[in-house]
């Protein structure tokens, strides 16, 4: 017989092993007894599950709905035949009869803190069990009391289904069964004190609620996407990388319709095929993790494992991806390991204690953006988050992460005064958690997904963060070159007049362009918060405004590295982005803006088309300055070669209003030099000014040290690619 103790604590739901209380159990006097918690329940009644016959009638121990029976002999497969208080019946299958759901190597792997993925274990799986259909639920929560689950099939009563810990990992389980995919859930958690805390949606959880609703929702686990040779080639260093980056819920809305996003399918029937369209080779989406608030953009998750709900389920998402493929686009994801936010529902104080985040504010509270930082030096959280990356790549095909804010993950002093901060074991700055964090999460994507690669938003001089573990690097794929856009977004900002006395800003970046495999990004974050867009950063009247965008453009494109570009910065928006409407389109109906989409468009492929352009990106050889030192006439030229030398290319900008008539220009090479792009086009708003058929023949003229030379007309405020005949 239970103990009166023993029944306070089921009743109250602070039993710590309610398995050794309720279900089937062996007694001192030979008889099998079965308990059953049922709260509302009149009558309960143990049938044979195979033909629903009677077993033993469970005797009511105490009001609330703790029954007991007992039975001689074995017990066969048997059900709850249950009255409830409202006269309803109910056949259920007892949870409590059921054997744990972790595998002896998963509660291993789990407590050392090494499960590589540990998705495939924690949250919640459909799946059949014993004979049984159900689901498994799973969450670590080390230093709690109790954890119960709760959801739309118990009322969210956390006394109904209290799970099992499995001390040896800290992780509590149990199998419902009946829950299917759909179901709403959380975890109900009393902290080791006593304290009951809010409800926690699941860390692990593979789809969610849509805002203001904060509920897991049981989904199946996606299948495994096959390796792909096709897309390591279209990753790869030497490949042409070209990414549009999208907010999906503004880039088009459907204003017809109350302003509603679109959903996956509606994006993948009309964003892939126009970044197909447009030339680009990869989309990178801002965050789609499930995140609580629109502002955040994506980049206050909660959700990791959950393709947020704001555009459909997570089958939904697949299909997108599946879309991005089918129409030979890349798709890369923003990743956000720096830091997570404070909701209630989330990881902060998960278990009662600090879990997921550092206990001290000095490690655990970033400031400029008021969330929380994981404990990186604690190996459940660096697999949950390594396990988290894994999971995108190998079950939903995505061919890369573009991880945030590295830099303030790399310093334990970013953005923080003196005294502020903990220096590590050594007395330095740097966070060497952090750093062996990501060093392990690239060498895990690099063993397990090779096609796939990372992008680091690095914005500091942190070496060798595009370079491979074993030879002291990070292991990130790619790099954002930050210190590259800030100083040419500067410069073009300024009146040309003035450029002369800045020319720097424009090759400096070529001091430094080989020492990291570079993104050049005009991202997101330079049309936002009063920073206006692109255009508007671009002096003189309507006609030069357009005309220095375009001149930049074919400048970007030129310049050594992959490119990224913001949406609708290839139409040229005029106003700040804002999250909360969808861009301009009507402004394509302008001469001037369909010229910038159309230069966007052709630069495109025409970076594609071209070897040079991209083979060598990363290596100085494919590289030439012809000359930088123009800077009275604000002229810069530059040779591209490819691997095999045999396209080599020449681009030469011109960043004054004025045409520089005659102007003699050395060439590595004798030949004719075809204009590939002229962002001074007609065809792009231009005034057409350049070479009279589109070609230049070399002269044996000496001029920047090179024994052949060119004599062209460089148009006003634009930039010309020409390619040399093979």
């Amino acid at each position: 017989m239970l103990t009166d103790t023993e029944i306070e604590l089921i009743r109250h739901a602070r039993h710590g092993d309610p398995f050794a209380v309720l279900g089937p159990h062996a007694g001192a006097d030979g008889r099998v007894h079965l308990r059953a918690f049922l709260p509302g329940a009149t009558h309960v009644v143990a049938v044979a599950a195979a033909d629903g016959a009677m077993l033993a009638p469970l005797l009511l121990l105490h009001v609330d709905g703790l029954f007991e029976g007992a039975l001689a002999g074995a017990l066969p497969g048997y059900r709850l035949q249950v009255r409830w208080a409202d006269g309803s019946s109910a056949l259920l299958d007892d949870p409590y009869r059921f054997g744990a759901v972790l595998g002896e190597m998963d509660v291993w792997l789990m407590g050392e803190g090494t499960h590589l993925r540990p998705y495939e274990v924690l949250g919640a799986t459909p799946r059949e069990f014993e004979g049984v259909q159900g689901t498994a639920f799973a969450v670590w929560a080390p230093n709690a009391a109790r954890v119960s689950v709760v959801g739309d099939f118990n009322l969210w009563d956390g006394r109904r289904h209290p799970m099992r810990l499995r001390r040896e990992c800290g992780v509590w389980e149990i199998f419902l069964p009946g829950v299917a995919t759909g179901a709403h859930y959380k975890f109900e958690i009393v902290a080791r004190d006593g304290e009951l805390l809010p409800l926690k949606a699941d860390p692990y959880a593979r789809q969610s609620e849509l805002r203001p609703a904060t509920a897991s929702v049981v989904a199946a686990m996606p299948a495994v996407v096959p390796h792909s040779e096709a897309r390591r080639k279209a990753n790869a260093l030497a490949a042409p990388v070209s990414i549009y980056e999208v907010h999906l819920g503004s880039w088009r809305r459907k204003p017809e319709q109350g302003n509603r996003w679109l959903d996956w399918d509606e994006l993948a029937a009309t964003l892939v095929p126009y970044a197909r369209e447009m030339g680009f080779t990869h989309l990178e989406l801002l965050p789609v993790s499930e995140h609580p608030f629109d502002g955040s953009w994506g980049y206050q998750p909660i959700g990791l494992y959950a393709p947020t709900s704001r555009f459909g389920d997570a089958a939904g998402f697949r299909r997108f991806v599946e879309r991005c493929h089918a129409e030979g686009i890349g798709l890369i994801l923003d990743w956000v390991p720096a830091h997570f936010p404070t909701d209630a529902h989330g990881l902060a104080r998960f278990d009662g204690t600090h879990l997921y985040e550092y206990a001290d504010p000095r490690e655990g509270f970033h400031q400029d953006w008021n969330t929380l930082i994981y404990n990186l030096g604690r190996t459940e959280v660096g697999n949950f988050l390594v396990g988290n990356a894994l999971y995108w790549l190998e079950r939903y095909g995505i061919d890369g992460l573009r991880v945030d804010a590295v830099a303030s993950m790399l310093y334990r002093d970013y953005s923080r005064k003196h005294g502020e901060w903990i220096p590590n074991v050594h007395g330095g700055r740097e966070n060497l958690e952090a750093i062996a964090f990501l060093k392990r999460m690239n060498e895990v994507v690099g063993s397990e997904r090779p096609e796939a690669v990372t992008l680091a938003e690095e914005s500091t001089a942190f070496p060798a963060v595009s370079r491979p573990t074993y030879l002291g690097g990070l292991g990130f794929h790619y790099k954002w070159n930050m210190g590259w856009m800030h100083d040419t977004l500067q410069y073009m900002a300024r009146d040309p007049v003035h450029r002369q006395y800045h020319h720097g800003e424009m090759t400096f970046g070529l001091v430094y362009a080989f020492n990291e495999n570079f993104v050049l990004p005009l991202s997101h974050d330079e049309v936002v918060h009063g920073k206006g867009s692109l255009l508007g950063k671009m002096p003189g009247d309507r006609w030069q405004k357009f005309a220095n965008l375009r001149a930049y453009y074919g400048f970007m494109w030129g310049h050594p590295g992959k490119k990224l570009l913001f949406m609708g910065g290839e139409f040229a928006q005029v106003a700040e982005w804002n999250h909360d409407q969808s861009l301009d389109w009507h402004l394509l109906g302008e001469r001037a803006h369909a010229g910038v989409q159309r230069l966007v468009h052709d630069l495109n492929r025409c970076y594609r088309a071209t070897p040079a352009l991209h083979e060598r990106d990363f290596d100085a050889s494919g590289f030439e300055w012809i000359t930088h030192e123009d800077a009275q006439r604000s002229v810069l030229a530059f040779v591209r070669r490819s691997a095999d030398g045999r396209s080599e290319v020449l681009v030469v900008c011109n960043f004054t209003p004025t045409v520089q008539r005659g102007y003699r220009l050395g060439v590595p090479r004798a030949g004719t030099w075809r204009e590939r792009i002229n962002t001074d086009s007609e065809h792009y708003g231009g005034s057409n000014v350049g070479c009279p058929y589109g070609a230049a023949a070399s002269e044996p003229v000496p001029c920047h040290g090179r024994a052949q030379s060119l004599l062209l007309d460089l148009p006003p405020l634009a930039t010309v690619i020409y390619e040399r005949d093979r």
